[in-house]
């Protein structure tokens, strides 16, 4: 596992300036403060993207150049307004810049795609001066740093989001990312994307450990255009999660407008490989509004239901998927509950079940969740399922989720001591995964991890709770005999009489 590169705290202060600056400019709305900044880092994009073109241009004559900004439009460039007076940059950006944005759709790249409605709420020229100078100066030439930098801005939108949403949190992404284990060759789907979290940490993962991606041309293109889709039905998500995968280093993602459990999925079915997501769930949904092809599937209302459907339709015959789900799916008793995981056990391959203590989605939720990992097989598959309870995932359980160990050791890909890994379960649960067709499958049931024989899970009525299965260890207790906890009693009783009458005669 690569080390992070961890921004400076001098960078982070720079960022947190801009913040206090939206905050005293009047938006206090994180994702408003995220969408500015976006849409201002997009612009600058276009500025570099057009000063490369030119210099191609330049050198070789008879090259197929883009230019993007007219002889008439240059006033418009990055380079070109951050150095006027604040006032006329301020009008220049709000009457001319953004409307050049919102008209920019038709290039087909997803960023411009998402731009058509971009809204300027910036509200005064001394606040987009400073914005503007601010982001001229972070250094963005580095795709790590980048990366970094957005996420830490991304990181701020701490509180909780609208319609459930909420970012997942990145040690969970990365234990997920790494247990799958994402391919060269994958199509890789998050169907409820958010920021894309789990797009860039695979992203991340194919460039380290497959690092020959990115030097065959056809790989290549596999991994700019055709690897990474997200789905999502919030215009700002997608502007931010586009944005997000851009900065990592992902030329055009296929990150789109979706309402992912009402539309019809035919177009889609059986077109990715590897399913990564936490999808809302946020209750129900009426029959109406929702696809008849999920319908198909099993007749529910309930949201995290019809996502493990729509999950199922999306894979391909051999595809995989990691999902986080709300503990009542594992033992949810109704008849849309049991059937899905009827179908998960006996249809498909059940290969795992994660259990997440419940303080890993504070301060934005204390549900219960657990992590599902299954394979689409359509002709079962199932013969024991291995079960990991998390205890602690590197951080305290409380809201503030305050790290418990030093960055290096945090993540599932840290080396840890024994008492290390008392704060940290995630890279025993990672090393255990690996070999859970083997020697996990002797390990009793009174361990962190042990394996299930399909059998015994039928048995149960397919409950996937790992409690149902676990075996707890009660240690022998010396008692005392009663005879002698009695006479300590009445020697009590006796103490107390006799202090009582003590204070009577004070009293007297």
């Amino acid at each position: 596992m690569g080390t992070r590169h961890v921004i400076t705290g001098e960078l982070k202060s720079r960022i947190d300036r801009v913040w206090d600056a939206f905050w005293s400019g009047g938006i206090s709305n994180p994702l408003e403060v995220i969408e500015q900044i976006t849409y201002l880092l997009f612009i600058k994009r276009l500025d570099e993207i057009e000063t490369r073109e030119l210099k191609k241009a330049g050198r070789f004559p008879n090259a197929q150049v883009t230019l993007r900004f007219g002889a008439d439009e240059q006033e418009l460039r990055w380079s070109r307004f951050k150095g006027l007076d604040p006032e006329t940059m301020f009008k220049t950006v709000a009457h001319k810049v953004f409307p050049y944005l919102q008209q920019l759709g038709g290039d087909g790249s997803t960023y411009s795609h998402h731009m058509r409605d971009a809204r300027f709420t910036i509200p005064s020229p001394a606040l987009l001066d400073r914005v503007v100078t601010m982001l001229d100066t972070l250094p963005m030439e580095d795709r790590d740093t980048k990366g970094d930098l957005y996420e830490y801005m991304l990181s701020k939108i701490a509180t909780a989001g609208h319609n459930g949403q909420f970012r997942t949190s990145r040690h969970i992404i990365q234990l997920m990312v790494e247990m799958t284990a994402p391919r060269p060759g994958d199509r890789i789907c998050d169907p409820a994307c958010g920021t894309a979290g789990f797009l860039v940490e695979a992203n991340e993962y194919v460039r380290r450990v497959h690092p020959e991606v990115l030097h065959d041309a056809g790989q290549r293109e596999h991994f700019h255009q055709k690897m990474f889709h997200g789905f999502d039905f919030d215009g700002t998500m997608l502007r931010i999660g586009s944005m997000n995968m851009l900065l990592h280093g992902v030329e055009s993602p296929d990150i789109r407008y979706r309402d992912s459990l009402a539309e019809s999925v035919s177009g889609d079915a059986g077109e990715y490989s590897l399913i990564l997501a936490n999808p809302p769930f946020a209750g129900s949904l009426d029959y109406e509004s929702t696809s008849k092809d999920l319908q198909r599937v099993v007749k529910t209302k309930k949201t995290e239901l019809l996502f493990l459907a729509l999950f199922l339709r999306l894979l391909r015959t051999g595809g995989r998927a990691a999902v986080i789900v709300p503990d009542g799916v594992l033992f949810g008793s109704s008849k849309a509950h049991k059937e899905l995981r009827r179908m998960l056990v006996e249809d498909h391959k059940l290969d795992g079940v994660v259990k997440l203590p419940s303080g890993t989605f504070k301060p934005y939720s204390g549900v219960s969740t657990a992590i599902l990992f299954f394979t689409k097989t359509n002709s079962g598959g199932t013969d024991h399922v291995w079960f990991y309870e998390v205890t602690a995932d590197g951080w305290s359980l409380d809201d503030k989720r305050t790290p418990l160990l030093p960055a290096e050791k945090l993540g599932p890909g840290a080396a840890l001591t024994d008492d290390e890994h008392a704060k940290n379960n995630l890279p025993d649960a990672l090393a255990r995964w690996a070999r859970r067709d083997g020697d996990e499958l002797q390990r009793a049931r009174t361990e962190q991890s042990f394996c299930v024989p399909k059998a015994d899970i039928v048995e149960q009525g397919y409950d996937l709770s790992l409690n149902r299965y676990k075996e707890i260890v009660h240690e022998e207790v010396e008692h005392r005999s009663p005879l002698d906890i009695l006479a300590d009693l009445e020697r009590l009783e006796a103490e107390i009489q006799q202090g009582m009458t003590d204070l009577k005669a004070m009293l007297g």
